[in-house]
């Protein structure tokens, strides 16, 4: 038995504090036993339910985005995050206006559009003009310049379903530069089949860009089937040597420089010297849809792991949630994001922005020294049916910026892509879509990956730059 005196001492008794503070540390950041609580979370759809239903769509620019700022505000300080605030930045902003398309011969119909952002206005009266052709955005760039004088430039393509969503980066260049394109062939107008994998009348819309110099012109986006049987019409027109018209109305504005912000909160690390993690979503959606997939389902899952983390007891490191604005027209709040914290010490970075399907592959780029952690976090992983064989990890949208200033590690949790683009930026995405179960293996992965990261006391720096 040990001395009354030795059991009193008051360094003795910090001393055992201490150890107990944290032996129950490490057993309520257990990966194993955090997993399997996060397996049972309803934060994330909580959440997701809270901005489809009280917010509703929220574009980029718009008062609707400025609600869902202040819902985000509220909902995060009632969570029990610690330094809640809205980080304000102006962007250019473009609306929506009156979408219609038919063809008028030779075979009168009409068709489902809308426009793609940052498209030109054809007035009040529409254009109408013979479409010309193209089965890939190759065969346009090919046309001689000036032949599309006047004319409405039809581009299609062959994007199908894929586990990892590859075919946008394929096919996402009719939308990105075709507009430009068939500008700078003289082309009045441009219409695509919208880039997506459903089956739907719902078109699909998504930003675009004309290159400096170069006259915007009207762009939109027919709906799959519309696309298919214009392709048709377009065919048996040629047979026929008959001429196809099409009339067009898109009349969208810029309403010029408008109020977007960032969301930041944060569960607070014991060793700010450790440098902090930042997790991210997008707050913006289109005005489509109430944007359940594009992302308030990416803002409940990573928002739900880290208060998974935040109710386990305080981590080592801080974990930062960053829910950025008006990512949809242009990754203006990763970009603002970046320009204000550039200087901060981040460690890694992580993003949430495909759905909320099954969590299938864990990628990396960790720096040398991270083996440990790594092979710790795909072992943790496989109960979940996680995978952790693929290229390097690179990072989502909202935090390219930030990895790239301050060449962060990245951690990539990817999601089951095969149905994202049968809903991505279509009056579809909305709430019915989630499947809880899936959310919660999405949590529950976002949860382990958090809990060994950001009680690690591994140096995750990377190397510099030569």
């Amino acid at each position: 038995m040990l001395k009354p005196s030795i059991l009193l001492t008051p360094v003795a008794i910090a001393a055992a504090a201490m150890l107990f503070s944290k032996a129950a540390f490490a057993v309520s950041h257990d990966p194993e036993s955090i997993q399997n609580k996060a397996l049972k979370d309803v934060v994330a759809f909580e959440i997701t339910e809270g901005l489809t239903t009280e917010v509703g769509q929220r574009q980029a620019g718009t008062e609707a985005e400025a609600r869902a700022r202040d819902w985000s505000v509220k909902k995060l300080k009632a969570l029990g995050f610690q330094n809640v605030r809205n980080e304000p930045f102006m962007m250019p902003t473009w609306v929506r206006g009156a979408e219609t398309a038919e063809v008028t011969v030779p075979y009168p119909q009409k068709f489902h559009v809308t426009a793609l952002g940052n498209s030109a206005s054809t007035g009040d009266a529409g254009i109408e003009a013979e479409v010309v052709y193209f089965d890939s955005l190759a065969a346009m760039q090919a046309a001689p310049d000036g032949s599309l004088k006047g004319k409405i430039a039809f581009v299609t393509h062959n994007m199908h379903r894929a586990q990892d969503g590859s075919g946008y980066g394929a096919f996402g260049p009719v939308r990105w530069n075709g507009p430009g394109i068939a500008s700078e062939k003289g082309a009045a107008a441009y219409v695509i089949k919208s880039i997506g994998t459903d089956s739907h009348r719902n078109p699909h819309t998504g930003n675009m860009n004309f290159p400096e110099g170069v006259k915007p012109i009207p762009a939109g986006a027919l709906s799959l089937p519309d696309a298919d049987n214009l392709e048709r019409i377009m065919k048996l027109a040629e047979k026929s040597k008959m001429p196809v018209a099409m009339k067009l109305v898109l009349t969208p504005q810029n309403i010029g420089e408008q109020e977007s912000g960032n969301i930041i909160a944060e569960v607070t690390g014991r060793d700010p010297s450790k440098g902090m993690i930042l997790i991210a979503c997008h707050l913006d959606s289109w005005d489509l849809a109430t944007g359940a997939f594009d992302d308030a389902a990416g803002c409940g899952i990573v928002t739900a792991a880290a208060k998974q983390i935040m109710d386990h007891g305080k981590p080592l490191r801080t974990i930062r949630i960053l829910w950025a604005g008006a990512e949809e027209v242009g990754l203006w709040g990763g970009k603002a994001y970046a320009k204000a914290h550039t200087g901060s010490k981040h460690v890694i970075a992580m993003e949430s922005d495909f759905g909320a399907d099954n969590i299938w592959r864990v990628e990396f780029n960790l720096p040398d020294g991270a083996e440990t952690v790594q092979k710790q976090i795909a072992q943790a992983l496989l109960p979940l049916g996680i995978g952790s064989s693929g290229p390097p990890a690179t990072g989502g949208a909202d935090v390219s910026n930030i990895i790239a200033s301050n060449n962060l590690a990245v951690i990539d949790l990817q999601q089951d892509g095969t149905r994202y683009f049968d809903l991505h930026h279509t009056p579809d995405d909305t709430l019915d879509k989630i499947d809880p179960k899936q959310m919660r293996q999405n949590v529950a992965a976002w949860t382990t990956v958090l809990s060994v990261i950001a009680n690690s006391d591994i140096d995750f720096t990377m190397p510099s730059r030569k």
